[in-house]
């Protein structure tokens, strides 16, 4: 791991993804969660504070990068609920099968490299009865916005730790077998390639 990966990448993810427009979105699906959660791509531990502690019984938070883990430790001795720190990979997610009662994928789904494979990993480790809770950003709907994306996806993935711009969420959720059940759209304020935002609920 390169000293930008280790160091650099983590605080640029915990600016960004702690901006106004992202915690409010963060602020509407977190407190969803119950029961046993997987929270996948924990990144520097930004959602820990909007879990409801009368809701959640444990909380596993996973991450590949060191880095994120060590930060997002800080935030875990704040918790008032277990929250255990796992790092590893998406597309080997390290639970056993059915043992999930919520998923949360907040802004992850664009940096996971196999990413079929890990949402087939998260429908493995989720009970039947279980809820994915996920806001991601993704494929725009406007022709001129998806060809900015298209044409920046690769600078963007080599600045940002291999985040995609252009991954189309709802069809990537669905063709993993997730059903979903609610979901809303919007720009969020930026510049659009960047900024088209997908938040919502899906079921086994």
């Amino acid at each position: 791991m390169s000293t930008y990966q280790k160091w650099c990448l983590p605080i640029m993810v915990n600016c960004v993804c702690s901006l106004k427009p992202v915690m409010q979105q963060r602020a509407k699906i977190v407190p969803l969660a119950r029961g046993k959660v997987l929270e996948v791509g924990v990144g520097t531990g930004l959602n820990l504070p909007y879990y409801r502690s009368s809701e959640v019984l444990q909380l596993w938070a996973m991450d590949l990068s060191k880095g994120m883990i060590k930060w997002a430790g800080r935030q875990v001795e704040q918790s008032d609920f277990k929250v255990h720190l796992l790092r590893g990979s998406a597309e080997r997610i390290p639970l056993e099968d059915n043992s999930m009662d919520t998923i949360v994928l907040m802004y992850t789904l664009c940096s996971i490299v196999e990413v079929e494979m890990a949402i087939t990993e998260m429908r493995r480790v989720l009970k039947d009865s279980g809820t994915l809770l996920f806001c991601e950003h993704g494929l725009a709907p406007d022709k001129q916005t998806r060809c900015w994306q298209n044409r920046l996806n690769g600078i963007w993935g080599r600045l940002s730790g291999g985040c995609h711009l252009n991954r189309p969420i709802p069809a990537l959720l669905e063709q993993g077998g997730f059903c979903l059940s609610e979901m809303d759209t919007m720009y969020l304020p930026g510049w659009k390639p960047f900024c088209f935002n997908y938040r919502g609920i899906a079921h086994a």
